[in-house]
């Protein structure tokens, strides 16, 4: 079987894929820190408020977050701290512990929505029109999928993808509910490739 060589346009695309990997969280967090909170702080309280009760195991979380457990500790003990969130028994299952997002933790959120809203419209959105937006969230689930092939981050979920693997099969808990179904039904992980393009930034070697 021959090498895998990656052709010209392949490596164009996974360099400016790692340049953006590498700048949008600082520049996020940038401006989220008018708001006292990086950017991953905001993404779980975001999740936190929309649990509608503002309680979530910290496994689901975690699969929210798209972050490890690990990571999600940390972060959630210095948002304590701040007196944004508690950490809290699940009362369905002993073994668990829950995130409850305090009094503080949703005004802090709130305040920090639309800084979150225009930050992300400033430096992503506003460069993209409609069909652009959809052709992201498409691309970006096709790469997500081959990352997670398990499925265990909600954002990679297409339908039953239960948060907390440990949980015994139906059984039900209100701090660890079903992620919602994501904005693009259909997605395969192995889109057609782009049309090819001419770009003046990008000459031929």
């Amino acid at each position: 079987m021959s090498e895998r060589q990656l052709q010209y346009e392949e490596r164009v695309a996974v360099a400016r894929l790692h340049a953006l990997l590498e700048l949008l969280p600082t520049a996020l967090d940038k401006q989220m820190h008018r708001a006292g909170l990086t950017s991953f702080e905001f993404t779980l309280l975001e999740a936190l408020a929309e649990s509608g009760e503002g309680v979530l195991r910290l496994s689901a979380l975690a699969s929210r977050t798209n972050a490890t457990l690990p990571r999600l500790s940390r972060v959630v003990t210095g948002l304590e701290r701040k007196g944004l969130v508690r950490r809290a028994p699940c009362a369905e299952d002993a073994r668990a512990t829950n995130a409850v997002l305090t009094d503080e933790g949703r005004r802090v959120h709130a305040a920090a929505v639309p800084l979150y809203a225009q930050a992300v419209s400033t430096m992503v959105l506003d460069g993209l029109d409609d069909g652009d937006v959809g052709e992201l969230a498409r691309l970006a689930l096709a790469v997500l999928t081959r990352l997670d092939p398990d499925r265990r981050l909600a954002v990679t979920a297409a339908d039953d993808c239960p948060a907390d693997p440990e949980r015994a099969a139906g059984e039900e808990c209100p701090a660890d509910p079903r992620p919602a179904a994501p904005a693009v039904a259909e997605c395969p992980a192995d889109p057609p490739p782009l049309a090819e393009q001419e770009c003046p930034a990008d000459p031929q070697p």
